[in-house]
């Protein structure tokens, strides 16, 4: 634990931050999206809010992969489980998101259908290979973190010949969305907290494109307390100097170019979509990846002949309002009342990943700090 607890020192903490504190001129504002939900839990969890000025906003982003999922991918998903009888295998996150008429894949489950969690697509695969009887469909989802470990299933189902499995592909892109959102008229964003999993593969470079289009500064950035405090230290100064520059403050694990071999089996395996619906975003352009050609006979969509259809959020949940940027979880009125983990409304407060579900977890008991003064 002691390289990890580096990364935590309150003194190495108080001190950057005090550092933000005199970088920042009072003035002016500074919104900063971290686009991933890992550091939204890191924020929450660490009272990062209440180290930084109050000029200094984190907007949570659509950085969530189960949140991001509209409904009716989730409505497909039971539809393959309840109604085709396959054997569904998923990621825990995705049982509890609510879908259409009430239903979600844990209701499913209770309802007969077979529905299984596994840790990843070898999972699935093995499953496949001791059911031949059934037929065995991996619900994939993820941002460019989990594509390479599906891309890596169709390559072995391929060469096994395995005519019971399938993959429902639901990965989507991280540039496609920050640059989406940079797009919107409504947008106010002063630059991005970036992603540290996915840039471990995509590299650095796809960020630059967005740095110079948009003139909004991009600080790839680790999970850990100092990580985030050392982004922001890194972003204010870029935003101060008029620069736009993609930045790498996670070095220990991310390179320009990111993983080769990984980017490789994905092209390999995977093409553009022209569109794709995000919850919150709506449709964006080449924002998410299916299944190529020669492996269609692996393709779930095509096998079972889906075809999604768009489905609105429950009213109440103001999901897609903060996915988007324009709102954080208290601003939504069902927020730990009639929406809470235990009875979630919407899939922000299902996943481990969702804003909703790490304030109700960690920030609404540091919301008093946050609005008070800060001792560095």
């Amino acid at each position: 634990m002691k390289y990890v607890d580096d990364f935590r020192n309150s003194d190495l903490a108080r001190q950057i931050a005090r550092r933000i504190h005199a970088a920042v001129e009072p003035e002016r504002r500074y919104r900063l999206m971290e686009f991933c939900g890992g550091h939204t839990h890191a924020i929450a969890r660490y009272g990062l809010t209440a180290l930084l000025p109050p000029c200094v906003e984190l907007i949570h982003g659509p950085g969530c992969p189960v949140c991001v999922l509209p409904v009716g991918r989730i409505d497909s998903a039971i539809e393959l489980a309840l109604e085709h009888r396959v054997t569904l295998c998923t990621y825990g996150d995705t049982l509890r998101v609510p879908a259409s008429r009430q239903m979600s894949l844990y209701k499913a489950r209770a309802e007969g259908a077979d529905v299984r969690v596994v840790y990843s697509s070898a999972d699935t695969l093995t499953l496949a290979r001791d059911r031949p009887d059934r037929q065995v469909v991996f619900f994939g989802i993820g941002f460019e973190t989990t594509t390479p470990a599906t891309a890596v299933a169709l390559l072995a189902a391929q060469a096994q010949q395995l005519e019971n499995f399938t993959v429902f592909s639901n990965h989507v892109l991280t540039p496609a969305a920050m640059q989406h959102l940079l797009a919107d008229d409504d947008a106010n964003l002063d630059g991005f907290i970036g992603p540290s999993h996915v840039s471990t593969i995509i590299g650095i470079a796809p960020y630059r494109v967005i740095a110079r289009d948009y003139r909004k500064p991009v600080v790839i950035t680790g999970f850990e307390p100092l990580d985030v405090l050392q982004a922001v230290l890194m972003l204010v100064t870029q935003i101060n100097e008029d620069r736009a520059d993609a930045e790498n403050q996670f070095t220990r694990a991310v390179t320009e170019q990111g993983n080769l071999k990984a980017q490789a089996l994905v092209a390999q395996t995977f093409e553009l979509r022209n569109d794709f619906e995000w919850r919150g975003l709506g449709l964006v352009p080449d924002s998410a990846l299916a299944i190529r050609a020669p492996f269609a006979q692996w393709d779930a969509e095509k096998r079972f002949n889906l075809s999604t259809q768009p489905v609105a959020d429950v009213k109440a949940c103001q999901c897609g309002h903060i996915l988007r940027g324009h709102g954080k979880p208290t601003d939504c009125k069902v927020f730990g009342t009639a929406c809470t983990p235990a009875a979630p409304l919407g899939a922000c407060m299902v996943s481990s990943e969702g804003a909703c579900a790490a304030h109700y977890q960690y920030a609404r008991f540091n919301d008093a700090a946050a609005a008070g003064c800060v001792h560095l």
